[in-house]
């Protein structure tokens, strides 16, 4: 294959021959500064990667969700413990997956945000589908001793095509004569069947008949199958929450309603602060139901697009008229999830008008104590204007009293004027006398008043 053209020669491009088989410097590459992040990035691509298989195969796997208490060391550790039993190689420290082969099966582990899935696999059939599953090898006391709740159990057998008879009839025993769900895969490269029901075991159970998928194909339609399984089971978690959640925001409506209702009755302002704390208690109630179901309700919204995004995957088509597993999931998954839904939309609205019934009602009292302040106000203005005009009065008061005392001292001193020998009218004299005094004392506490009129703030 060329790299460039007749047209496109590397002289044409600018490119000199020499440079073209520069030898790359990789020391040099090493001492680039790289994120915390760069070379796990590039991992996390790689992690988990599906089984490549070959059929006959057959699987079971078990996940159990994560319990208060189960941290991933007490996982490794009951890892560990298997693995002594079987002498081989036991997890990494702080592993997140964990593939080992255990005598006549294989063990694939895998721990989640949410659950652990514990996959088992055989690469050979038995006498019939399911007949004796991977699980059944593995010690009992080591499987009841997985700490956390089991939430989902399947066993798949994947066989090619002639190894079994794909009459309905006939696979219906491998089922327990439940009713069959089915589809073609790739424009028909396998085929799966299953009831999606739990059997006498206590495991779901899926047929997988390999008709010209390669190894990797095949592993990674097993994968999805399992990813399948494991989702659907944590979509639904939710949905019980949800239920209980909308009896409580059906309640909670209702009271809300009868509380806007009294507030046209409302005529005090102790009422007023007793409907405040009934809806600031509702308030802390919904906040409460919120915190308790938010990471649940997302969490299966989550669970919900991954099931979609696996079936999706799958490339279904139907046969011999079976319903396919996309068909039946969605009918089956889809009420659930818009119940999920809509319990959190309706929360959220109760949540935004409890906050606006409480913003009006605190807007009223807001009035009310304004309307209050503004009466106190008038009253303080209008007590004001009494005490200043009694002030005028009595500064007009204290002026004549004061030019009353004045002329009194003057008049004692008309009074020792006489008695020296000096001769005039005292009457005509102290009425003289009075205008001028008046004028002054009025002038003298004007002044005064001015100057502490300055001082004052």
């Amino acid at each position: 294959m060329e790299l460039f053209t007749a047209n496109e020669s590397p002289e044409k491009l600018g490119i000199g021959k020499a440079n073209i088989f520069i030898q790359p410097n990789h020391k040099a590459y090493g001492q680039l500064n790289k994120h915390a992040y760069f070379s796990q990035s590039y991992a996390d691509l790689h992690a988990r990667p599906f089984p490549v298989s070959n059929v006959p195969l057959r699987v079971s796997q078990v996940c159990f969700l994560h319990q208060e208490g189960d941290s991933q060391a007490v996982e490794l550790a009951h890892l560990h413990e298997l693995c002594h039993r079987y002498s081989v190689n036991p997890p990494l420290a702080n592993a997140s997956c964990f593939y080992q082969k255990m005598g006549e099966y294989e063990i694939r582990w895998e721990r989640h945000t949410e659950f652990s899935s514990y996959t088992f696999l055989i690469h050979d059939s038995g006498l019939k589908p399911f007949d004796c599953p991977p699980v059944a090898l593995v010690p009992i006391d080591w499987l009841e001793g997985i700490s956390g709740e089991l939430i989902a159990a399947v066993h798949i057998d994947a066989l090619s095509e002639g190894s079994v008879t794909l009459e309905r009839d006939h696979l219906r025993q491998y089922f327990e004569g439940q009713r069959l769900m089915g589809s073609e895969l790739h424009n028909g490269e396998a085929i799966i069947l299953s009831a999606l029901r739990l059997h006498e075991d206590n495991f779901n159970r899926i047929l997988l008949v390999n008709t010209s998928l390669n190894e990797c194909q095949s592993g990674r339609v097993l994968r999805a199958l399992l990813e399948i399984e494991a989702y659907r089971n944590m979509t639904l978690l939710a949905f019980p929450l949800a239920q209980q959640v909308s009896i409580k925001v059906s309640k909670m409506e209702s009271q809300l309603a009868m509380l806007l209702k009294k507030q046209k009755d409302i005529k005090s302002s102790n009422d007023e602060q007793k409907q405040l704390a009934e809806l600031s208690s509702m308030a802390a109630n919904i906040a409460e139901i919120i915190a308790s179901s938010r990471y649940r309700f997302d969490a299966g919204s989550a669970y919900y697009e991954m099931v979609r995004s696996r079936l999706a995957e799958l490339e279904e088509k139907d046969i011999n008229e079976l319903q396919t597993f996309s068909a039946f999931i969605d009918r089956r998954l889809s009420p659930a999830y818009r119940t999920v839904l809509a319990a959190k939309r309706r929360l959220d609205d109760l949540s935004s008008r409890v906050d606006r019934a409480s913003d009006f009602l605190r807007t009223r009292i807001d009035m009310a104590i304004e309307a209050q302040n503004q009466a106190l106000l008038t009253s303080m203005d209008k007590r004001a204007q009494m005490q200043f005009n009694l002030q005028q009065t009595v500064e007009g008061l204290s002026v004549i009293i004061m030019t009353y005392y004045v002329l009194a001292l003057c008049k004692y001193l008309l009074d020792a004027s006489s008695s020296l020998g000096y001769t005039f009218n005292r009457e005509v004299a102290l009425t003289l006398l009075m205008p001028i005094v008046l004028i002054s004392v009025w002038m003298f506490s004007r002044r005064i008043k001015n100057a502490v009129q300055k001082i004052a703030p």
